[in-house]
Order: structure tokens, then C-alpha cells, then sequence
């Protein structure tokens, strides 16, 4: 679990910050009674509403090509049957349980945490939420989410949905045709690639209900989180993870749910998953 002193601080901050951006919102929309007409806030994403029942595929296809992060092992698959043999084809497949488009169970970082068998299957069907923080990684390959971030989209959505899955979108999914670009190994000799901050994954466990959030890159954290803690807020507080998301920057900001296919490892930290977002 997060120290609870870290959290506390965090709050505070954030309490204070929302309480100041409600009042300049209020504002601002006094003195936009006197306009002729509103002025939509700059950036803005997805202004063309989706087909209702859209499906966007929020899956990396996985081969033994698909980068892993440093210390796993590439997904491989040998053939053990095929058609022109005995009538079928199966193959027999070796894979880390944290490659490709995958969750992460409470059980990969916490010692008491329920396995990705046992995640609730009412968790794994809810309204997502995409935060888009893709200006900014063009610039900053570490950028992180913020409570800020957080906040801002709630000011154009309203408030995160009860129950609701938080995605990051910076653009990375992009990369991961190519292992060198999506790894984005430094002269430092870390990876570089955008994340959450532990002051956004502890505001969503304190200020809000979430069942899980996830990232269009390889992890949840990035080096400026060096001992993991946003996988430690996050999993300790008993929600999941999905990393290695795609397309998340055709989705709604708001309005569409995801379904995340877990799989039932009995005992896993995690697994692959296909992962869907429907409007």
C-alpha cells in the first residue's frame, strides 16, 4: 500500500487545486454568457461522435517480434500438429505472463493480492475514461500523467464515472513496430516512455472510484518512478493494470466501456488479454 503520509499530502494538494479550478471554472463561464459564442479549448480530441456500437480493438497483436520489457522472454510458438499431418493445426505456445497487451494483477507486486484469476468479472467490464497526454510526450518521453491532467479532463467531462477504468493515451502504441523506438533505451541505459505519476495513481485511489487503469506503453511506471510506486498504490489498493494498450487515441475521451478479457491463470500475476473499447 501507498505510505499513507505520501497520500495524504498528494490529497491535500490536489483538494486544494480542484477547489481553485472549480472557482476560476465558474469564471469563466460567467463571462462567457457575454460572448457571441463559446470557444472550444484548444487541443481538443474527437470532436466527431463514434457510431453507437463502434468496437475499437484496443489490442496489440502478439508475435515473438512484440517488444518485452528487459528481463522477459519474447513470445515464441512451435508447431506440434499441422493439417497436412493429422488433420489439424495447434502449436504449443511460451510466453511471460507480462508481454503483449496484458494485465497486471494485484499479485505481481503485492504479496497477498488476488491473482488475475480472481479479479471480479464485474471489474472487468466498465466505463473507460482516456486521458490524452500525447502533446506533451512528443516533447517529453517521461512525461506522466497528473492529477492536473485528471482534473482537466474532468472539466470538459465531468466527474470519472463510479467504477470507472482510466486509460492513458500518449501516441507510444505507435512505436511498437519498431522495438529500439517503443523501448526508447537512453544513454543512461533506462528506458524512456510515458507513464502515470504516483500522485495520480494515489488521487484515483483516494478521490475517486476506479476499478483499474491502464497505458499505451510498456508499464504503468516510468523511471521517474524508479521503485514502481504507481503499481504499488494501484495493485495494493486491490485494483489492476492493462499495459501495451493500442489505438487508444481513436477512442472517446469519454462514453465508451471497455472489456478487458482477462485470462484465469490460476496463481498469475497477470497474462495477455484482448482488450476492447464499445460506444
Amino acid at each position: 500500500m501507498c505510505n499513507h503520509a505520501i497520500i495524504t499530502h498528494v490529497t491535500s494538494t490536489v483538494r486544494s487545486r480542484q477547489l481553485g479550478r472549480r472557482a476560476m471554472l465558474g469564471g469563466a463561464l460567467a463571462g462567457a454568457a457575454l460572448l457571441a459564442s463559446p470557444v472550444r479549448p484548444s487541443g481538443a480530441r474527437r470532436q466527431l461522435a463514434p457510431r453507437a456500437g463502434e468496437v475499437f480493438d484496443l489490442t496489440h497483436a502478439l508475435s515473438a517480434a512484440f517488444p518485452v520489457y528487459p528481463g522477459y522472454t519474447p513470445f515464441s510458438a512451435t508447431v506440434t500438429s499441422t493439417i497436412d499431418g493429422i488433420g489439424s493445426l495447434s502449436r504449443q505456445v511460451t510466453l511471460e505472463e507480462h508481454v503483449g497487451t496484458h494485465v497486471d494483477a494485484p499479485a505481481h507486486f503485492i504479496g497477498d493480492g488476488d491473482d488475475v484469476s480472481e479479479i471480479p468479472a464485474g471489474r472487468l467490464v466498465a466505463p473507460l475514461a482516456v486521458i490524452d497526454i500525447s502533446a506533451r510526450a512528443r516533447d517529453d518521453a517521461d512525461a506522466t500523467v497528473q492529477p492536473d491532467d485528471i482534473l482537466a479532463w474532468e472539466d470538459e467531462h465531468g466527474e470519472l464515472p463510479a467504477g470507472a477504468f482510466v486509460a492513458m493515451s500518449s501516441g507510444w502504441d505507435r512505436r511498437a513496430d519498431d522495438p529500439d523506438a517503443y523501448l526508447n533505451i537512453g544513454e543512461d541505459g533506462l528506458l524512456h516512455f510515458p507513464a502515470w505519476s504516483p500522485s495520480a495513481a494515489a488521487f484515483l485511489i483516494e478521490e475517486r472510484d476506479i476499478v483499474g487503469v491502464g497505458v499505451d506503453t510498456i508499464s504503468m511506471d516510468n523511471t521517474t518512478s524508479p521503485f514502481f510506486e504507481s503499481h504499488v498504490i494501484l495493485l495494493g489498493a486491490g485494483r489492476y493494470g492493462v499495459e501495451n494498450l493500442a489505438a487508444l487515441g481513436e477512442v472517446p475521451a469519454a462514453g465508451a466501456t471497455i472489456v478487458v478479457g482477462a485470462p484465469r491463470f490460476v496463481g498469475g500475476s497477470g497474462g495477455p488479454a484482448r482488450v476492447l473499447a464499445i460506444t
